[in-house]
């Protein structure tokens, strides 16, 4: 079962304020955290693939729900 997820409540943010949001509980998150990142920006699907890739943490998931979406990442790397 995954830990309790830390919860980035990005809604109405334009890109880049969803990744720069994600950049910043990731500063204070730990190694086996969960952060979810919720964004109504469609540019978010790509960037967080991309800052995952780049950071070497993993994309659980990546949800498109009627009122946002909701990417999941945990942290393997500090």
């Amino acid at each position: 079962m995954d830990a309790t997820p830390t919860i980035i409540d990005s809604r109405g943010s334009a890109c880049p304020g969803p990744i720069t949001d994600l950049a910043m509980a990731y500063r204070r998150a730990k190694v086996g955290d969960v952060l979810e990142l919720w964004a109504t920006d469609p540019g978010v699907k790509a960037d967080v693939r991309a800052w995952a890739a780049k950071t070497q943490n993993e994309l659980i998931s990546l949800d498109e729900q009627p009122a946002k979406i909701v990417a999941r990442l945990r942290i393997l790397r500090r």
